[in-house]
């Protein structure tokens, strides 16, 4: 029996991509600064520093409406300015892809939100100084 720990590496997402997988994958490189990293029919591998998201031939509402995941980074202010550049609609405005707004948080971060084509929730966030 081994007596060493496991050390975790990096969390890769396995996400639904909507409708159109390819549009998706615009969506991700195009207003989120993700890059293609692998693509085939079925599914396609983004990276934007060190998150990879994988992006799947999936069409299900439901699974897009229930799937959300944080991503924590150094200067979120800096990221919101750079996705309200990019023209992604404030949440309330469709039922599309959609920006939220910067909020600070009881547990100590500053974050915001975006829904992506399918409907999945990724928020950003940075941890405030204690």
């Amino acid at each position: 029996m081994s007596k060493s720990t496991p050390i975790f590496g990096k969390l890769t997402p396995m996400l639904p991509a909507g409708k159109d997988l390819q549009t998706a994958a615009t969506f991700y490189e195009q207003k989120l600064g993700f890059e293609v990293t692998y693509q085939d029919n079925g599914m396609v591998i983004l990276q934007r520093s060190g998150v990879e998201i994988m992006l799947l031939n999936n069409d299900d509402p439901h699974t897009a409406a229930q799937t959300s995941l944080r991503i924590q980074l150094s200067d979120v202010t800096a990221l919101y300015d750079e996705y309200q550049l990019q023209g992604i609609a404030p949440f309330h405005q469709n039922e599309g892809a959609g920006l939220g707004t910067i909020q600070t948080t009881p547990w100590g971060t500053r974050e915001f939100a975006v829904r992506d084509l399918a409907g999945v929730c990724i928020t950003f966030y940075e941890r405030l100084s204690q």
